[in-house]
């Protein structure tokens, strides 16, 4: 059990929900708009239902947390079967390491896809319920692609991973679906500025990609995992890196400029001061595996943003 909670790698599940709770926030705001302090301090029985009181953002949470545990097992299975993780810099994998066989991983990602399945279907059926039968099918369609890409990143000979798509599917399913998909299940209506925050979440999920290729980069290329930073170099990826970043910035700030209410919306410009340090290091930066201690700053920064950003709507 230990080796499993490794495998699932669990430090990168704040990055993976930080979608969620940007659309969670936004879809109640724009739900019970104008929005009062009412929804804060509303009880359960009442039609303002608080954030942490809706069964939609807690079973959206937990889906996507299966999504994300799937992913990393997926991950650890195709990288270990194929030799990519046996001189890789960072923490040891799992099935590569020899702790979790391959039999047993390709066992837990069995369980994890039936058990995310089974949420996802439910949270459907809260959001929708028996009256939008098209809306419920194209989100049990997105939950199977979505169980589709995170097994794929680096399971078998068509592997995304390993032509340099990585970053695409990240920035669509942690950016656009997460918190467009999740602004719809509160709303069941979608409007172009929403798209705003998504690209900032799906740009700061990418640059954590982009980090972790980096740091992987020459052990990448010599298995044939052709990164985009193994296709455009190491140089080219700081320049990629830092437009990851100061666009995210960019699309949040433009989306407080056009719905602007109050000046705590600016509360989430504090999420991005770790994140100049984070830019002065990768810049300076000549050794690639030190760029290991930078990941977690930027997981964490995207979820203190989400929430300084959710926060920022409401107060």
């Amino acid at each position: 059990m230990k080796n499993f909670i490794k495998a699932a790698r669990l430090r990168t599940l704040p990055l993976s929900i930080s979608g969620i709770i940007v659309g969670a926030y936004l879809g109640s705001v724009d739900k019970f708009s104008p929005i009062t302090k009412e929804l804060l301090d509303a009880t359960v029985n009442s039609d303002r239902v608080p954030l942490y009181q809706s069964s939609i953002f807690w079973l959206a949470i937990l889906t996507t947390i299966g999504f994300q545990v799937l992913s990393n097992f997926a991950n650890d299975y195709g990288d270990g079967v194929k030799g990519t993780d046996d001189n890789r810099e960072g923490e040891a994998r799992m099935v590569s390491s020899g702790a979790i066989t391959p039999k047993q991983m390709k066992t837990a990602m069995i369980g994890t896809t039936i058990f995310t399945l089974i949420v996802a279907i439910l949270l459907i059926y809260v959001s929708f319920g028996k009256d939008n039968f098209g809306y419920s099918l194209l989100f049990f369609g997105l939950g199977i692609a979505s169980i589709v890409a995170a097994i794929k990143y680096t399971v078998g000979k068509s592997a995304y991973g390993y032509s340099g798509f990585g970053d695409i599917f990240v920035f669509v399913f942690f950016g656009l679906l997460a918190v467009v998909g999740t602004y719809f299940l509160y709303t069941k209506e979608l409007n172009f500025t929403i798209f705003l925050p998504a690209f900032t979440v799906g740009l700061l999920s990418t640059a954590v990609l982009n980090l972790n290729n980096m740091r992987d980069r020459v052990n990448d290329e010599k298995s044939g995992k052709n990164t985009l930073v193994v296709k455009i170099g190491s140089e080219f990826a700081k320049y990629y890196h830092y437009y990851l970043v100061v666009a995210s910035f960019l699309f949040a700030l433009l989306y407080v400029v056009i719905k602007y209410q109050s000046p705590f919306q600016f509360l989430f410009v504090i999420a991005y001061l770790p994140l100049i340090k984070h830019l002065l290091f990768v810049y300076k930066n000549k050794e690639e595996r030190l760029l290991d201690g930078e990941l977690k700053k930027v997981a964490l920064s995207t979820f203190l943003f989400s929430i300084l950003f959710g926060l920022g709507q409401i107060l």
